[in-house]
C-alpha cells in the first residue's frame, strides 16, 4: 500500500501461500507420496494397481514405476518422484526407501518448526547428518571381488527380492552376475560395468526359467532375404554406413525414355552398380553385412547368392557395440573396405527368442534395516558432540532412519515396535551391526549370514537423495501459482469469433476446422 492504494505485482487469478503455510502445505504433499508407495517396501511389501485413461491394468511394487504412472500434479510431490527416477538412473535399486526415508525426514522436520526450529537449522542439521552417515557407512562396508560369485549372487538376489520371481531368484542372479563379469572392464586401475552394455530384450511367452544369456550382441533385425543362410560359422562381419542402393541425384529431375531398349540399358546400369557393391563386399571376405541404412532388392539377391547374410537399417547406437564386440570399424566408401576392417565372431545366428541386469561396485553392506538401525544409533551420539539447535535436527534425522527397520517389518504383518526394541538391543551388542529384521519371524537375523546383501552405493544415494529433496522442500517458504490455462475449445469454425470474420475460426485467417 502506498498512500492507501494498492499495488498489484501479480496477475489476477494468482495463488500465492507463504510461511509456515507454505512449508506446511509442501510437507504435506510429499509425505503424501511417500505414504503411496510405503506399503510396498520390502519382501513382503504389498502391490499397487494402476489403472490409466485407457483402462490398462499395471500391478507392481517397484517404487519408481508407481510413482512415474501416477499423475501427480502437486510441484512439491513431483520433486519426491524425481528423487526416485535419480535413485533408479544411478543405482537401480533402492527407490522406495529413498523416497519413504524423504518422507520421515519432512515429518520429523514439521515437528521442530512447530517447535519454532527455523528450516534453514534443520536443512543443516540435515546436511551434517547426511555427511556423517555416509562416512559411517563408508567404515561399515566390506571389499567385495570380482570373483565372489558367492556375495555377488547375494547382491543380485536381495535386489529381486519382492519382484514376483518365486523360486527363480537364484537362477536369475546368477544370470545377472555372469552377465555383468562379461562387460567388466578395468579402466584407470578401476574395475567398471556398463550396464548400457547389457541389452535386455523381452520377449512373450515362455516363463522365467526361459531366460537366456548370450554372450555376444543382440539385434533384434532379420535378414533381408529368405535364401541368406540362417547362421553363419566363423564370421567375418563389414559395418556398412551407407545405403546399398543406386544413389539418389541432389536436385529434383526428369528422365524421358522412348525406346524400349534405352530402357533395358537404364536397368541394367543400375543392376550393374549394385552388383558391382556386392561384389566389392565379397572381395574383402566378408560372409555377413550389417548396414545402417538400406539394401536395395537387387542387392539382396547378388547378396543372398553369394552366401551372404545381411541385415539392414541397424541402429547406430547398435553400430557402436558392434564395432566394439567385434573389432569391425565402419566403413562409408567400399573402395575402404578390406579384410582389416572386418570383425570376426564366432556364429552369427537368426533366432526367434527373451534376465535381470544388475551393477556393482567394489563393497557392499548388511541389507533388512541393519545399516538404517546402525546409522541411527551411531547419529545419536555425533548429535550430542554437535551441540546447539542443529543437535536437534540431527536427532530427528537419526529418528527418521528407523522408517526403513520399522515399515519392513509393518509390512510383513509384525509388531513394528517390537521389531525396533529388538533390533536396537542387539546393535547395542558386541558384533550386532549386521543384525536386520527377519520378515519370516520378526526376530533379529545376521544379514550377513542370511546373505542379504546390498551395494554401498544403494545406501549412500539414497541417504543423499533423501536428505537433499527434504533441504530443497523446508526450504520453500513462499508458492506462487499462476492462473491456469483454460483448455482451449473443441473443434475450430463453430467456436470462431463472430462479427467480421465472415465465418472464420480459431484465429483471424485460419481457415474452418483447422483449430488452434
Amino acid at each position: 500500500m502506498m498512500g492507501g492504494q494498492p499495488i498489484i505485482i501479480l496477475k489476477e487469478g494468482t495463488e500465492r501461500e507463504k510461511g509456515k503455510g507454505a512449508v506446511y502445505n509442501n510437507i504435506a504433499a510429499a509425505r503424501a507420496v511417500a505414504d503411496a508407495v510405503k506399503s510396498t517396501l520390502g519382501p513382503k511389501g504389498m502391490d499397487k494397481m494402476l489403472v490409466d485413461s485407457l483402462g490398462d491394468v499395471t500391478i507392481t511394487n517397484d517404487g519408481v514405476t508407481i510413482l512415474k504412472e501416477i499423475e501427480i500434479e502437486h510441484p512439491t510431490a513431483k520433486m519426491l518422484v524425481e528423487v526416485a527416477k535419480t535413485q533408479d538412473d544411478e543405482v537401480g535399486d533402492g527407490t522406495t526407501s529413498a523416497v519413504v526415508l524423504a518422507g520421515e525426514l519432512l515429518k520429523a522436520a514439521e515437528s521442530l518448526i512447530e517447535q519454532e526450529v527455523h528450516p534453514t537449522i534443520i536443512v543443516n542439521g540435515y546436511r551434517m547428518a547426511a555427511a556423517e552417515a555416509v562416512r559411517r557407512l563408508r567404515q561399515l562396508a566390506f571389499d567385495v571381488k570380482r570373483t565372489d560369485k558367492a556375495t555377488l549372487g547375494s547382491i543380485a538376489r536381495t535386489a529381486m527380492s519382492g519382484r514376483s520371481v518365486g523360486t527363480n531368484a537364484d537362477f536369475l542372479a546368477d544370470i545377472a552376475v555372469e552377465a555383468v563379469q562379461s562387460i567388466v572392464e578395468e579402466v584407470a586401475g578401476e574395475l567398471r560395468a556398463d550396464v548400457d552394455n547389457i541389452l535386455v530384450q523381452k520377449k512373450h511367452g515362455g516363463n522365467l526359467k526361459d531366460t537366456t544369456l548370450i554372450d555376444g550382441v543382440v539385434l533384434d533385425k532379420e535378414r533381408v532375404h529368405p535364401r541368406m543362410p540362417k547362421f553363419i560359422r566363423d564370421a567375418k562381419i563389414a559395418l556398412i554406413n551407407r545405403a546399398l542402393e543406386v544413389k539418389k541425384t541432389e536436385v529434383n529431375e526428369e528422365i524421358r525414355i522412348r525406346d524400349p531398349a534405352k530402357l533395358q540399358m537404364f536397368l541394367d546400369e543400375e543392376e550393374k552398380t549394385l552388383r558391382a557393391m556386392v561384389e566389392k563386399i565379397k572381395a574383402s571376405g566378408a560372409n555377413v553385412v550389417l548396414a545402417q541404412k538400406g539394401i536395395d532388392d537387387v542387392a539382396q539377391h547378388y547378396l543372398a547368392k553369394e552366401g551372404i547374410y545381411a541385415v539392414r537399417r541397424v541402429k547406430e547406437s547398435d553400430m557402436k557395440k558392434l564395432a566394439k564386440a567385434t573389432g569391425a570399424r565402419s566403413v562409408t566408401n567400399l573402395d575402404d573396405l578390406t579384410a582389416k576392417e572386418l570383425g570376426r565372431a564366432d556364429l552369427v545366428e537368426e533366432r526367434k527368442v527373451g534376465t535381470d541386469d544388475m551393477t556393482f561396485d567394489g563393497k557392499a553392506i548388511a541389507g533388512g534395516g541393519s545399516a538404517e538401525i546402525e546409522l541411527s544409533i551411531a547419529l545419536k551420539d555425533y548429535a550430542a558432540t554437535v551441540g546447539g539447535r542443529e543437535q536437534l535436527a540431527i536427532e530427528a534425522f537419526a529418528g527418521a532412519l528407523d522408517v526403513i527397520p520399522r515399515t519392513l517389518g509393518e509390512n510383513a504383518g509384525l509388531d513394528p515396535i517390537d521389531v525396533l526394541i529388538k533390533l536396537r538391543a542387539d546393535h547395542q551388542k558386541k558384533g550386532g551391526k549386521s543384525m536386520g529384521v527377519n520378515v519370516q519371524t520378526g526376530e533379529p537375523l545376521d544379514m550377513i549370514k542370511a546373505n542379504v546383501i546390498e551395494p554401498l552405493r544403494v545406501k549412500i544415494q539414497e541417504i543423499d537423495s533423501a536428505a537433499e529433496v527434504a533441504g530443497m522442500i523446508l526450504r520453500i517458504d513462499d508458492v506462487i501459482a499462476s492462473k491456469k490455462s483454460p483448455p482451449p475449445p473443441p473443434g475450430g469454425g463453430e467456436h470462431g469469433h463472430g462479427g467480421g470474420m465472415g465465418g472464420m475460426g480459431g484465429m483471424g485467417g485460419m481457415p474452418p476446422g483447422m483449430g488452434m
